[in-house]
């Protein structure tokens, strides 16, 4: 949990810098390019949590990787995270800037849990509609497959569920019939 704090707010120092540098979409950009590449290349792994490895041979590492593709800002932070052993909030720091990123720009993530996967037009249309129950500008989808709903769907907007899947329905009728209030 304090990871997660702590993550945030070096999330928040770099969004605050990278809106004074006009800078948001290029900085959400890069800090993909960083994680893809650190997932993709084991390099967490294998030499970030290194014990016998330097924090000097980390950022020599990382400015080789990175220097002329990434803003000075960002290979900054790197650096910062390297020399204050916090290398493994990479990840979470990423996932917090998006979020604040989307949040400025009134972008919300939406999950869409169905039984099977949706169209490129029914996700058109779920983001239409939660869009206005969540007072969102735009909402990008996120379909989850799940078999056992049997139909309908369920959609998860930041804290809050929307669900009118046939297993909630099936399971409140069980409800009612278990507590012998079956009138409706």
């Amino acid at each position: 949990m304090k990871q997660d704090h702590v993550a945030k707010r070096y999330a928040t120092a770099v969004f605050e810098l990278a809106k004074e540098q006009n800078a948001v979409e290029q900085m959400k950009e890069e800090l993909q390019v960083v994680v893809e590449v650190v997932e993709n290349t084991n390099l967490f792994d294998t030499f970030f949590k290194h014990p016998k490895i330097t924090s000097e041979r980390k950022k020599e590492l990382v400015k080789a990787s990175f220097q002329g593709k990434i803003s000075d800002t960002l290979l900054s932070t790197l650096f910062l995270l390297i020399d204050k052993k916090r290398e493994g909030i990479l990840f979470k720091m990423a996932e917090e800037f998006l979020k604040l990123s989307n949040e400025e720009q009134g972008i919300a993530e939406a999950k869409v849990f169905t039984a099977k996967p949706l169209t490129d037009a029914e996700k058109v249309a779920f983001s239409a509609t939660f869009s206005k129950v969540s007072g969102k500008g735009t909402l990008t989808i996120e379909n989850i497959v799940e078999p056992e709903l049997i139909g309908g769907f369920k959609v998860r907007i930041g804290d809050r569920i929307y669900d009118g899947s046939v297993l909630s329905q099936l399971r409140r009728i069980e409800r009612r019939m278990i507590s012998g209030n079956v009138s409706r």
